[in-house]
């Protein structure tokens, strides 16, 4: 039985591929936001092959949902972040 939900095109995906990299420059913490970045790229080339309409549609729900997480997330950062910047971001 085909899936009722369309695979997403190409501008959907990289639609989210920048959403994602945009919040995660949100985030206060150089490290989270180093991980957040760095998860989201390894992300993005794991899945680069995938072939299957059904397995693209899961993967891109799946996007979306950790989008919305880090969003959250990204807030929440926000009211605790640390007072002192990180040796990693003072240049």
């Amino acid at each position: 039985m085909a899936s009722l939900v369309p695979p997403p095109g190409r501008s959907e995906v990289l639609s989210l591929f920048r959403s994602l990299l945009r919040t995660s420059r949100k985030f206060a913490d150089y490290n989270i936001r180093e991980y957040a970045k760095r998860r989201t790229i390894d992300a993005f080339r794991h899945n680069k092959e995938l072939s299957d309409p059904t397995v693209i549609a899961a993967a891109f729900s799946e996007g979306k949902t950790q989008l919305e997480v880090a969003t959250r997330q990204a807030v929440v950062y926000s009211l605790y972040a640390p007072k002192v910047k990180s040796v990693m971001e003072i240049v």
